[in-house]
């Protein structure tokens, strides 16, 4: 089982340690294309109006900034550079050691600028989501997709994969559907559904958790992963089609 997951928007910058080591980073065959994502990213970033060509506001000057100067800054782990609603819930650093192996070999990240990451990869904090069009670039999700389905799909043969992307960053690589399993979140108050964000994110990395931490075997087919998610949650699977991967629907109380 494989869990795919979203970068978070914020990042918490390393305040020490060494710089970015390409031949460190999972899947290399991306480097060709991380190399061209992160010059554009820095020529974009030094720009006047780089704020705006970035979609960002005044707040993230600094995260701006610092994308200039991304091959010196110092490299940590994804686990540890990622933060904010659904990697808080995961919790990566109260994970027991044999957890956090399960955790490094089990979560790929799909990012704006690495392509694609495992848990364990060390990068500087940076600032791009996957909807920016950049410069000699393009859209960062067309860019990626052919790269992405070149490098993963080989490398995920066989594995059961926990879909837990936001749609921004599931454009940049479709997995086959037979072997994939989205995550959605709803609440649902008298028999109405409603899609839900926050808690989605919340929910996602409650899920992640829950894979990565509970006894027995990781699931392997997508009815295993609705066992082992009805273990804590109200959840329903939605069949596969030739196009669409199975849905994974949790339901949470209307309280929450």
């Amino acid at each position: 089982m494989l869990i795919l997951l979203p970068p978070s928007e914020g990042k918490t910058p390393a305040i020490t340690g060494a710089p970015l080591n390409w031949s460190g980073l999972s899947f290399p065959d991306l480097n060709a294309g991380r190399a061209k994502v992160l010059e554009a990213l820095g020529t974009v970033s030094a720009h006047e109006d780089a704020m705006a060509l970035l979609g960002v506001g005044a707040s993230l000057t600094e995260d701006v900034a610092r994308n200039t100067r991304l091959l010196s800054e110092p490299a940590a782990p994804a686990h540890s550079v990622y933060s904010g609603v659904l990697y808080d819930a995961l919790g990566y650093r109260t994970l027991t050691a044999t957890q956090r192996r399960k955790a490094n070999d089990a979560i790929v990240v799909i990012s704006a600028l690495w392509g694609a990451l495992r848990f364990g990869d060390a990068v500087p904090a940076y600032r791009l989501s996957m909807g920016t069009v950049l410069s000699d670039v393009g859209r960062l999700a067309t860019f990626w997709k052919p790269q992405l389905s070149a490098a993963l799909d080989a490398e995920t043969e066989g594995h059961l994969l926990v879909d837990c992307r936001s749609s921004t960053y599931a454009a940049a690589w479709a997995p086959p559907p037979e072997q994939t399993v989205s995550v959605n979140v709803f609440t649902e108050t008298n028999g109405v559904r409603k899609v839900v964000s926050h808690f989605a994110k919340h929910t996602r990395g409650e899920l992640a958790r829950h894979l990565l931490c509970r006894r027995g075997s990781m699931p392997a087919t997508p009815a295993h992963l609705l066992a082992a998610t009805l273990e804590r949650w109200e959840a329903e699977l939605v069949p596969s089609s030739a196009r669409k991967p199975s849905a994974l629907n949790i339901i949470l109380p209307p309280a929450v």
